[in-house]
């Protein structure tokens, strides 16, 4: 286990809209060297960027068309290089994000395996039928009349995203290969190659791990356990901790016992979760909600057996956010905003904090698709570094942008939140200092349930847990509870609103939130 994940605050960069350094409307890798410091001083000392290979940018990047070349939108590859490196000046780590289950159609490799007679190296590297196939066939679509190879070829999403061949765990058709298949095992080196490319560097500058897109979804036809994908990863991870021992690889699988015993050491709680979507993203019967109808125990009933079950495995990633769900602050207000991530960032586990939820940036649910982006596009909005014109996102005009910057006069920024000491953007900067200076807030597995109101009396919504030598409690609902705690001494090292520990009892007024240490 890489020993900085223990004490990892991430923070997500969309790299087309995070900061544009050159004026081309695009935002780029200097851009994200400038705003390091700026990061790290919100108390982020970890990056997950989204795809920056090259790409044909029908799917936002993530339809890969060359794996170790940094997409010219963004710069070179010897600029991804200084980023790692200013990153590191920094004490900060970086992650960058793998595709391995499909490229793009203009990947080298797919343009070898279409042809009439392809070379047998890339014969089987991509999912073909042995012919004619119908739309969808044992839970893989297909793809037809778009090569001059007589068949088929599978793919993962879009048309222009043919999915990479790991294998069929049961194989049913005379096309379909065992994971074990010569040809399969193939494609396995293949993406280790192309974690090692960036792992290593050049001259040794390399990143410090990967992000894996779809990371249960390599073999088909598997089974409940994931069990051909999971041998897969036991595989690559066994090659890392061999040679890149301190490199972190965080899944998109969201069920942290499946990933963690695949060898991941980390996996998202994401929006298709019930239990994260119970907290911020069930409408009126969120959690954070003042006056919703939500209770803690539906989080809980869902958090509890996956924290059992990987608490000696790795760590369970909470985000705020990410750039495939819209963002958090839909239907939420700053305080419940505050109070949402007073509660995440004092989880245990590894955070992840998506660009722009800091300051409580809007979701534009109204703009036209971008990039493969559909619903999702209203999440992937410039950032609003502060007022006026392009909201110092770029100096491009207005048309020249990747996307329209939220036309709101009231839209925050960072400039105007940076100058309040109330604003959401400060709340942050306190949680995430007091989550590194407090050892019992990291990421280890030292959780205890207090109290969790709305299991008997629904009017109690306060939540309180204990980390080691920290009591935490919450209380988004709109009543002020009091609840017994077994302490006799507690300093008070933050509060959002009124709180209070004393004589045994924990006093939470409406929309409150407190730390001590006992």
């Amino acid at each position: 286990m890489p020993q900085w994940l223990d004490n990892a605050v991430f923070y997500e960069i969309y790299p087309q809209t995070f900061y544009d350094s050159n004026g081309d409307g695009i935002g780029d890798i200097q851009g994200i060297i400038e705003k390091l410091d700026y990061i790290k001083d919100l108390g982020c000392n970890a990056l997950w960027l989204n795809p920056c290979f090259d790409s044909p940018f029908k799917d936002a990047g993530y339809d890969v068309s060359d794996y170790t070349k940094v997409a010219p939108r963004y710069g070179t590859n010897e600029d991804m290089f200084r980023l790692f490196d200013e990153a590191h000046k920094r004490d900060m780590k970086v992650l960058l994000d793998l595709v391995p289950g499909h490229t793009s159609e203009e990947h080298p490799w797919f343009i070898e395996s279409k042809k009439a007679n392809p070379p047998e190296e890339f014969k089987n590297r991509y999912i073909w039928t042995s012919g004619w196939c119908r739309w969808g066939s044992d839970g893989v679509k297909f793809i037809g009349g778009e090569a001059e190879r007589n068949g088929c070829y599978g793919v993962n999403f879009f048309k222009c995203q043919p999915a990479l061949n790991f294998g069929f765990l049961q194989p049913t058709e005379q096309w379909q290969l065992p994971p074990d298949h010569p040809d399969c095992i193939a494609t396995v080196e293949a993406i280790k190659d192309i974690m090692r490319f960036w792992l290593r560097g050049d001259k040794g500058r390399g990143c410090d791990g990967y992000r894996v897109d779809m990371a249960y979804s390599l073999v088909k036809l598997d089974d409940a356990q994931r069990s051909g994908s999971t041998a897969i990863w036991h595989n690559i991870r066994k090659m890392l901790d061999t040679e890149f021992p301190q490199a972190a690889i965080i899944s998109e699988w969201s069920d942290p016992v499946q990933a963690l015993n695949a060898g991941f050491h980390a996996d998202f709680m994401l929006n298709s979760d019930v239990g994260y979507r119970s907290l911020v993203r069930d409408g009126d019967g969120s959690y954070f909600k003042k006056d919703g109808k939500g209770n803690i125990t539906r989080f809980l009933d869902r958090y509890m057996p996956l924290y059992e079950g990987t608490k000696d495995a790795g760590y369970i990633s909470l985000i705020t956010g990410n750039h495939d769900t819209g963002r958090i602050s839909y239907g939420l207000d700053q305080i419940e905003l505050a109070l949402a991530y007073a509660v995440i960032f004092t989880m245990p586990g590894v955070p992840f904090l998506y660009y722009g939820d800091e300051i409580g940036m809007k979701y534009l649910h109204d703009l036209p698709t971008k990039e493969g982006g559909y619903p999702r596009t209203g999440a992937r909005t410039p950032m609003q570094w502060e007022s006026g014109g392009a909201m110092g996102f770029s100096s491009a005009a207005a048309e020249k942008l990747y996307l329209p910057v939220d036309p709101d006069p009231a839209a925050p920024n960072v400039a105007d939140q940076a100058k309040d000491p109330r604003s959401l953007l400060n709340t942050v900067k306190a949680l995430l200092h007091l989550r590194h200076n407090e050892t019992d807030l990291c990421a280890g597995a030292n959780l205890e349930i207090v109290h969790a109101g709305g299991s008997a009396d629904t009017a109690d919504r306060s939540f309180i847990y204990r980390r080691g030598s920290c009591i935490v409690a919450v209380n988004p609902g709109g009543k002020a509870a009091e609840v017994p705690v077994s302490v006799s001494n507690a300093q008070l090292l933050y509060a959002i609103g009124n709180c209070n520990i004393a004589n045994g009892v924990c006093t939470l007024q409406s929309q409150s939130f407190g730390v001590w240490k006992v």
